[in-house]
């Protein structure tokens, strides 16, 4: 499933994952053979390949010609892709799309090639062995179309509300392909409102933005309560035929940092959210429709409001559905607890930053994301892990001047970089990693913040707090693992944090139970985080119901 709409009425569009993929290891006993598999996938859930690490070629064929495009919307986690044996692509992160054109194919049957790699190496800066599983294969669907010689590459709206009425800029990037000038009409429809360019010159290769904005009389508010989605239709038209057009989805809603507080359409919102991992012990990463919209509705069953996608952007079928049941989403780039050494590998900040490039200009128009977020529990108590932190925040302002930015800190009273994002955030572990009552803790962090760092005065937030349980593990004297300490645990928490006068809201570490890297480990009973309140299969603990209870009984803004 590519997303949960159509996203063209014009142009061709074919996706290309499905059961007539076939796959071959190219390291291990089985190199070289040969195995009929369904994408997207994992290769860990086939039976021959639970720990694999190293290469593997896809390989399918499709009939086309003409001028193509081929998507990739997740490769893990290095991508090199082939098209009648002539390499036309590469690319690094298996949690961003990315795309070829090709013009002027030859009619007929083509051989697609996708060789992925989920190795860890000193290329790879990001995929390092982690508290999560990166896993191996073609993880996202793969996407076929047929593109004209001018085509529409983007479309964004981005809407303004001012003295109670709403505006937009639209926002089109059109692009000609061929060696020669061409000359096109562009016209967007949004919200019963149409703007047209015409005449738009394009010089051969040329591509081009264009921008206009749109006032409008009566329109309804994307909000948590009402998820009010509206489709922006753009169609380019040449000696007045339609020749190629996108469709997106946006809504109307603004968000703002006000003091300590988070502003949705100008209300101070309380945040009562989970950590997700896309991961799942039958689909790995590679979660399908029907497992991701049942995530979302025990998320909504919790009485939950947002989710963080950690620690890396998530699928775009994740994202319409959040988009479409109200759900405030936290994404981030991807990095996770990378030390100073690691930060301070040569292909750290180009990468990091190419998810950024990435991440925002494709998930920009969903209104569900109301924060974007960096380098999780990274070096941000050193100087030169400050100067990444103040690139890559500057970077996302760049590409979006809507939405605050912050990052999650562990650095529990060392971090210089809180004067850099909009929004201080904090992952805290009481009564698990140290037993520090609840309160005790939160305040003494909180008093640090705002006497002795530049974060003073902005919205704190609780990005991660929890404690482990082993599914069905319980004893009468609640020990650490057990169901019952859990509970205990995460009541006390969650309480707390919701309570505290100065927070905008927590974030629980995690909704489910995730595999993580066997060369990681870390001390982690099954070679598994298990602080989810369900565990791998979706199995509800103890901590469900509590969890649940407590999120019922506070609203969704402070107010």
């Amino acid at each position: 499933m590519i997303r949960i709409f159509d996203t063209h009425k014009i142009r061709f569009q074919k996706e290309l994952t499905g059961t007539c993929w076939q796959f071959s290891p190219c390291q291990g006993e089985y190199a070289g053979q040969t195995y009929t598999v369904a994408t997207p996938c994992c290769w860990e859930n086939h039976p021959d390949f639970g720990s694999y690490r190293g290469e593997g070629i896809y390989r399918t064929t499709f009939r086309a010609g003409g001028n193509l495009r081929l998507e990739c919307k997740g490769v893990s986690h290095t991508a090199t892709v082939y098209l009648d044996g002539k390499e036309i692509a590469r690319h690094y992160n298996a949690y961003t799309m990315f795309d070829t054109v090709l013009a002027n194919v030859a009619h007929g049957s083509h051989i697609l090639e996708i060789k992925a790699d989920n190795r860890f190496s000193k290329e790879s800066a990001l995929h390092i062995p982690n508290d999560y599983m990166s896993y191996g294969g073609i993880s996202r669907p793969v996407v076929l179309e047929q593109l004209a010689d001018v085509y529409i590459r983007q479309v964004h709206v981005t809407p303004v509300l001012e003295n109670h009425k709403w505006s937009a800029e639209v926002s089109l990037k059109v692009k000609n392909i061929s060696d020669r000038p061409l000359c096109c009409t562009a016209v967007a429809e949004l919200a019963s409102k149409t703007v047209v360019w015409e005449n738009v010159a394009l010089s051969p290769q040329e591509e081009r933005e264009l921008t206009s904005n749109i006032c409008f009389e009566q329109v309804e508010s994307w909000s948590l309560e009402n998820p009010r989605l509206y489709e922006v239709s753009a169609v380019l038209t040449m000696d007045g035929k339609p020749v190629d057009d996108l469709i997106d989805r946006f809504g109307f809603r603004t968000v703002a940092i006000a003091g300590k507080y988070i502003l949705l359409n100008g209300r101070a919102v309380h945040i009562k959210g989970f950590c997700r991992h896309e991961d799942h012990p039958q689909f790995g990463c590679a979660l399908p429709y029907a497992a991701l919209a049942y995530d979302l509705e025990s998320i909504r069953h919790l009485g939950a409001n947002s989710v963080r996608t950690a620690h890396y952007p998530n699928d775009e079928v994740f994202l319409d559905l959040c988009d479409e049941l109200g759900i405030l989403v936290w994404e981030e780039n991807h990095a996770r607890g990378l030390s100073l050494e690691d930060m301070q590998n040569p292909n750290f900040e180009k990468q990091a930053e190419m998810v950024i490039r990435e991440m925002i200009p494709a998930h920009y128009n969903h209104p569900s994301i109301y924060i974007w977020g960096i380098l999780n529990e990274c070096a941000s108590e050193t100087a030169y892990g400050k100067e990444c932190y103040e690139k890559q925040l500057a970077l996302i302002r760049e590409l979006d001047q809507t939405r605050p930015h912050s990052f999650a800190s562990c650095k529990f009273k060392t971090d210089i970089c809180l004067g850099l994002p909009d929004v201080v955030s904090y992952n805290i572990y009481p009564k698990w990693y140290h037993d520090t009552p609840v309160k005790a803790y939160l305040d003494d962090l909180y008093q640090w913040v705002q006497n002795e760092t530049e974060g003073s005065g902005k919205p704190f937030l609780v990005t991660e707090i929890g404690a482990g349980a082993i599914y069905g593990y319980r004893n009468p004297y609640h020990s650490k693992w057990t169901e019952e300490y859990q509970a205990q645990a995460l009541e006390e928490q969650v309480k707390t944090v919701l309570d505290y006068h100065d927070c905008c809201g927590v974030y629980i570490w995690q909704f489910c139970d995730v595999r993580i890297s066997e060369e990681w480990f870390g001390g982690r009973p099954r070679t598994m985080n298990n602080k989810g309140i369900v565990d791998e299969y979706r199995r509800r603990k103890l901590s469900y119901d509590i969890v649940k209870q407590i999120f019922e009984a506070y609203g969704n803004y402070l107010e």
